[in-house]
């Protein structure tokens, strides 16, 4: 067991919780709790930290199926346990429920992703674009909303928050693991690959003369969003095949970024359902 929060392990863990910079340099992030440590795909696990408190309520509930399985997936994992106070310090929440895991990052290729996509005769995909999104909420959301509405892609510019951050990673649900996201250094040039490839791109905006439930989305569709405060840059915004807009009532001008997609998401569902 790790009881000194000076341990160098101890230190290093806290580091790839805080620091973009070293999950970048070591190719590795933290999920924490257990809903992501059971879900975590077993190739991407690299190192487990339980707490003595996390193993005493397991060793509570010897008789639970849950436990058994935690227990389980202990067994296979590399393992190590931490005294409560170096677990919280390692945490990145208020009340941490005991386990964390160290992943490997993945890494996925958008035009290979691509070719798969648009050669599928069942479905034509569904992606969505994040321009310079900086809240890790807003980020975390739309990758969880975007699980549960089929989108096959989220996109993102190097700009936007890192989605290895622990609030995007906590926000996501465990969607981390199963929704395929890809950085571009150049939202513009990606938007014309796209376009080539025969997916239309709408870009969510206020200046849209197109109400956001009028276009036909069981087609090959991708989503624009724009920055929290600016929106999309005016460069970025002309690439796009047609400016879709959602209608607002009051004086409410418009909606936040995870919000306007997951609505923009669940119509091309609710379209797609519909053509089944």
């Amino acid at each position: 067991m790790i009881s000194s929060t000076a341990n160098s392990k101890v230190k290093r863990l806290a580091a790839l919780v805080q620091k973009a910079k070293m999950r970048r340099e070591e190719q590795l992030f933290v999920v924490e709790g257990v809903r992501m440590f059971r879900e975590a795909p077993v190739p991407w696990i690299r190192e487990v930290y339980v707490s003595e408190a996390f193993l005493r309520k397991l060793e509570g509930e010897a008789g639970d199926q849950k436990a058994r399985d935690i227990r389980e997936r202990l067994k296979k994992c590399r393992c190590e346990v931490l005294a409560d106070v170096v677990f919280q310090k390692v945490s990145d929440t208020q009340t941490p429920q005991g386990v964390l895991c160290v992943l490997a990052m993945p890494h996925y290729e958008l035009a290979e992703y691509v070719d798969r996509w648009m050669t599928d005769s069942q479905k034509a995909p569904l992606l969505v674009l994040l321009e310079d999104l900086q809240d890790p909420g807003n980020l975390g959301t739309i990758l969880r909303g975007g699980e549960g509405g089929g989108v096959d892609g989220v996109i993102m510019t190097r700009q936007t928050v890192d989605i290895f951050n622990p609030k995007v990673i906590r926000a996501t649900m465990g969607s981390i693991y199963r929704v395929p996201f890809f950085v571009t250094e150049n939202m513009g040039d990606t938007i014309d690959f796209l376009k080539k490839s025969g997916v239309t791109v709408y870009a969510a905006h206020l200046e849209g003369s197109v109400d956001y439930d009028q276009p036909d989305y069981a087609l090959p569709t991708a989503f624009l969003i724009g920055n929290e405060g600016g929106g999309l840059r005016r460069e970025t915004a002309a690439r796009a095949g047609q400016y879709i807009k959602i209608p607002m009532l009051g004086q409410v001008e418009s909606l936040n970024a995870a919000a306007a997609a997951t609505i923009l998401m669940y119509e091309a569902a609710r379209q797609r359902r519909r053509k089944v």
